[in-house]
């Protein structure tokens, strides 16, 4: 699959992405959401970052020999 048809499967809008805070409001997709202290917090990954997580999960897969299918980095099935 190629890098645009991987990052169509996200939903994005202006945000910081967690790795890259140095860039500002970029498109940011959510990859988690976490609860620090009570609170809903998001987690969100820009373009960059979003395709490198995809890789990893990839290569994990097929390591473990298991089935890969893009776009849930943030573990919901679309």
């Amino acid at each position: 699959m190629k890098r645009q048809q991987i990052l169509d499967l996200y939903q994005w809008s202006p945000g910081v992405c967690f790795r890259h805070q140095h860039k500002g409001e970029v498109p940011t997709a959510v990859i988690k959401v976490i609860h620090p202290r009570g609170r809903e917090r998001e987690l969100r990954a820009c373009e960059e970052c979003v395709i490198a997580i995809e890789d990893a999960r990839r290569e994990m897969a097929a390591r473990n020999g298991e089935p890969y299918e893009p776009g849930h980095v943030d573990g919901a099935a679309r």
